[in-house]
């Protein structure tokens, strides 16, 4: 079902989010919402703490202070699988695939958090197993029609060209039939073309799929281009929050990250 835009539900609620390490503060009291059916940018020079902020989303690290919620679930605290399992899926900055399976054992791999059957069941693999194996290769074999995949599909991941293994990176994630999408900079690394094709997928993820998307990326265009709205990290501090025309004008995020035209 498409996304509702700008719905009233709040689907992720960082609440008071401090991380520190040692004597350093990679986040320091950090507040946002995300709606259900947003796409929500977080911009912000290089060490600003966006990639720390999903990390601690998805339970990689655990908040000095403050609470992460996810609908009415507190997710702070709970290990990744499980917050895997709650609806919430990832992307990598720098790309996490098993290289030496296929571009289809790879997206099968992330199915493995949703199947139903017992251990008995499958040792047998008859009835309930076989099935569910069915189903699970279907959900798969959609994905990557979905993101023009069907050409490498049994391609190992370690042969494939960068923007590919991008492709499938976001492929694995919606594997998991999140509800919201947390992308760390899909887009890095990529040339005009591959860059404009990562985009499409994403648009086509969030509207004809349903999924919220939480999104980090540097270029800017990009940004203004499909953000509902924007959230401005800097030395591990927001220091602004609003739609793309209040950030382009926001003195302080000029100043911090956008820089003069």
């Amino acid at each position: 079902m498409p996304a509702l835009k700008n719905g009233n539900e709040a689907l992720l609620r960082c609440q008071n989010v401090s991380v520190r390490f040692g004597g350093v503060n990679a986040l320091l009291d950090i507040n946002f919402e995300v709606k259900r059916g947003e796409i929500v940018s977080i911009i912000g020079p290089n060490g600003a703490g966006k990639t720390c902020m999903i990390n601690t989303i998805t339970g990689f690290y655990g908040p000095s202070e403050g609470k992460v919620y996810f609908k009415e679930h507190k997710i702070s605290g709970l290990p990744p699988h499980k917050i895997c399992q709650l609806g919430i899926a990832r992307t990598f900055q720098n790309i996490e695939l098993f290289t030496g399976l296929s571009v289809l054992d790879n997206l099968l791999a992330a199915r493995h958090l949703r199947l139903k059957p017992n251990l008995f069941s499958c040792s047998i693999y008859f009835g309930l197993a076989q099935r569910e194996e069915i189903k699970q290769r279907n959900f798969v074999e959609d994905i990557i029609e979905f993101l023009e995949m069907e050409t490498i599909r049994k391609q190992e991941v370690r042969v494939l060209p960068y923007g590919h293994r991008k492709r499938v990176e976001l492929g694995r994630a919606l594997a998991l039939d999140p509800e919201i999408m947390l992308l760390d900079e899909p887009t890095a690394g990529m040339n005009v073309e591959e860059k404009e094709d990562m985009v499409r997928f994403i648009l086509d993820i969030h509207e004809e799929r349903g999924a919220t998307i939480v999104l980090i990326e540097h270029d800017i265009d990009i940004i203004m281009d499909i953000s509902d709205r924007i959230i401005v990290f800097d030395f591990g501090n927001k220091i602004a929050e609003g739609v793309p025309a209040e950030i382009k004008k926001n003195e302080r995020v000029i100043k911090a990250y956008l820089g003069e035209r």
